[in-house]
């Protein structure tokens, strides 16, 4: 680390050194709501009801199911505010906003899924001055062969997107006797027949999981965090035997694939479509099957350091779990 770079970490406000901080989803407390607005009013709290499945572009999803509202262009604020539909909102109940515009309409037997796009946000985690800081520390360092760089508004449309906690799964995918394992976080249910992720296209893993057809994606317990951030490089890497990865003695009801040894529950999973967009290829999924294997609270989830700042900052208590 060079002596500018070192200055720019000195000064860009953050309390953490790690950009996303590691925790049980069920210890978290006092999150932010997120709502749907129009015209100043809150249209519906989609907290619990969308998913976040892209970061370059930023890709949001909401289905038909109670989402009735939706537009070809929609505003999101995130407050840590609890409000009602129809109720107004003033400035200071917005931690921060996010706009988006409709990019695909997906059908999928009676439900439609709708794709929105990122298109701008803004937030209020940290002063003008430490966003600009760490605006700077990106264009300056971040922006080199082999990393998904995140330019401009971009980065803040991502910051904002990780103030919601996000689910850390391990994917399980085999081909011909060999297999791989790697973690998403771009990840979710869309009802009890069908699921959503996304890969990145150019990815090794992405490639695996086309061949394949089917996969189990599995939640794991918090404290296996370390093991998890670890197997991130598998999403370009080989497909290798099954004693070359951490797998317990835990097989998949359907398609009796191997778990993670950290694995609470899963879903068995078999591909019906995908598309690219941006750096992604999202997958739209037939769930085969989900299942519990340790009824625990303990579900691995992480948020952006920004928010966290702002949380401790605030004072609310948090157990990160460092890596």
């Amino acid at each position: 680390m060079n002596l500018l770079q070192k200055f720019l970490t000195k000064l860009n406000g953050l309390h953490y050194h790690q950009e996303y901080l590691c925790f049980a989803l069920e210890t978290f407390s006092q999150p932010l709501f997120a709502y749907l607005i129009s015209r100043g009013r809150v249209i519906k709290d989609i907290t619990v009801s969308h998913l976040f499945v892209g970061y370059n572009p930023l890709i949001f999803i909401f289905t038909n199911t109670g989402n009735n509202n939706l537009t070809a262009d929609i505003e999101i604020i995130f407050s840590q505010h609890k409000l009602q539909q129809n109720d107004l909102f003033e400035k200071k109940d917005v931690l921060c906003r996010l706009s988006l515009t409709q990019v695909r309409k997906q059908e999928s037997g009676s439900i439609t899924i709708f794709y929105y796009e990122g298109t701008h946000g803004s937030h209020n985690f940290l002063s003008a001055f430490h966003q600009f800081v760490i605006g700077l520390h990106n264009r300056l360092y971040n922006n080199k062969p082999g990393n998904v760089y995140l330019s401009g508004n971009l980065y803040d449309q991502v910051q904002i997107a990780y103030a919601v906690p996000r689910n850390i799964s391990l994917i399980t995918v085999s081909n011909n006797q060999l297999y791989n394992l790697f973690p998403t976080d771009l990840h979710g249910k869309v009802n009890d027949e069908y699921y959503i992720s996304s890969l990145r296209h150019d990815g090794k893993a992405c490639k695996q999981v086309e061949q394949s057809g089917k996969i189990v994606i599995s939640q794991v317990d918090a404290n296996a965090y370390k093991t998890v951030y670890s197997l991130g490089k598998n999403h370009m890497q080989d497909q290798r035997s099954k004693d070359n990865f951490p797998f317990g003695d835990f097989y998949s009801e359907v398609l009796h694939l191997p778990l993670p040894q950290s694995v609470l529950s899963y879903h068995e999973l078999e591909v019906k479509e995908s598309w690219v967009h941006g750096i992604h290829k999202i997958f739209l999924y037939k769930i085969l099957s989900c299942q519990t294997v340790k009824n625990e609270p303990a579900t691995l989830a992480h948020i952006h350091n920004c928010y966290a700042t702002w949380r401790h900052n605030h004072k609310l208590q948090d157990n990160y779990l460092l890596r």
